[in-house]
């Protein structure tokens, strides 16, 4: 297939797609699309970037227009759960995007804003809802959400709700779904707990994995620096002010982490901002729209946070904390080289970090390359080559053999 007229998509959406510039179906819209055409459920394994939400945003837009019916008041259609507000709020985006030319209604609930808006939608009846678990079983429990009209219904990125502590808020709102429905089920990796869940949820699925969270992108030059934890606050200005550090996505372990490496680049007259829990919906909104734009050119963020940020040509993504679940780190430096561009990862390790670098290591099946300290930076070691270059293919590096450990997830 190479095109999306391929796929069995109705009209509307083939405009659609095409006037956001999109010509050729990624691999997972192109397996997954034709089997949800079909009513099948699914099982999805991919990680951020990979084309995940048009293959069962399209769809089940597809399917919603060919069976035409009005929504009723408090009754989605369609349910999205999604672990964050920010995720919440790109997904519903999205479908917004694709149903352009189609006559449905979108809409999108999460905390941290007053629930007025998101219930007064509701009343007015709504095809797709993309919601997060918490803010959704409050109005469920006030009688603003009813599921009873329900005929699909999409887990997205469950492994994060697993770690998020959301699968008993999961398993609520799962009890108040009609038995008959179409079910999709997405998740970057698949723990015993997650797998478990996908068998409670899907029927005799089909299963689509692409680009598996083992695997770092191609285009993204990985570089390690060993120094000490307080070193690390004199090192992330010298790198942040370079010039060749055109947009930055900076992670922390903590939100306390994040709020001190913004106030050290201010403090150096580097426009940054962070996004975590503790922010409000609109400051997050401000920091993450200043980034888009180019207004603040350093965003630092908690991994939690930062689930659902799709920002195009971030130059680099640096590891100010190294993530204590080898995945993450992963999820992270996926926000960079996207569309075959080039990025480059770089990693603060201090001593207490080395176990994390030795997970993360076993992970992706290989050594990330030491470029230097803070008292030598290398002249190369920011330079991953033109930010939206084009990246030679270079022939597939082999996997290690090494199996990780099954430690600190938990």
């Amino acid at each position: 297939m190479n095109a999306f007229t391929d796929l069995g998509l109705s009209e509307p959406l083939v405009q659609a797609v095409a006037d956001l510039g999109y010509e050729t179906p990624t691999p997972i819209q192109q397996q997954a699309i034709p089997p949800l055409l079909e009513g099948r459920d699914l099982l999805g394994c991919a990680r951020t970037g990979t084309g995940k939400t048009a293959a069962f945003a399209l769809p089940l837009l597809h399917r919603l227009v060919a069976s035409p019916g009005k929504p009723r008041p408090r009754q989605p259609r369609v349910l999205v759960l999604t672990p964050t507000r920010e995720l919440a709020i790109q997904v519903d985006e999205s479908f917004q995007s694709y149903a352009a030319h189609l006559k449905l209604r979108t809409t999108r609930i999460f905390g941290g804003v007053n629930q007025g808006k998101q219930v007064r939608a509701m009343e007015r009846g709504v095809d797709v809802l993309t919601a997060c678990p918490g803010r959704l079983l409050d109005l469920m429990g006030q009688g603003h959400v009813e599921l009873g009209d329900l005929e699909a219904f999409v887990l997205d990125e469950a492994d994060r709700m697993l770690d998020m502590g959301f699968l008993p808020d999961v398993r609520r709102i799962m009890k108040q779904l009609p038995a008959k429905r179409h079910n999709l089920f997405f998740s970057a990796t698949m723990p015993p707990d997650i797998v478990e869940l996908s068998s409670q949820i899907l029927t005799d699925p089909v299963q689509v994995e692409v680009s598996r969270e083992s695997s770092t992108a191609e285009g993204i030059t990985q570089r390690l620096m060993f120094v000490d934890k307080a070193g690390k606050r004199d090192l992330i200005v010298q790198v942040t002010s370079d010039p060749r550090v055109t947009r930055a996505l900076v992670f922390t372990r903590t939100k306390h982490g994040a709020n001190r490496v913004v106030k050290r680049l201010l403090a150096s007259n580097i426009e940054a901002a962070a996004i975590h829990g503790n922010k409000s919906q609109n400051a997050r909104e401000r920091a993450m729209n200043g980034f888009r734009e180019g207004k603040i050119r350093v965003l630092v963020a908690t991994d939690i946070a930062a689930r659902g940020i799709d920002v195009e040509e971030i130059s680099h993504v640096i590891n100010y904390d190294l993530p204590n679940i080898p995945e993450s780190y992963v999820h992270r430096i996926g926000r960079t080289a996207r569309a075959g561009t080039t990025g480059m990862a770089l990693s603060f390790c201090d001593e207490e970090e080395i176990a994390y670098l030795r997970d993360i290591e076993m992970l992706i099946g290989e050594r990330v390359k030491v470029a230097g300290d803070r008292i030598g930076l290398p002249a190369d070691v920011l330079d991953p080559g033109p930010v939206g270059s084009k990246r030679r293919r270079a022939p597939a590096k082999k996997k290690s053999s090494s199996r990780r450990r099954s430690n600190r997830r938990r």
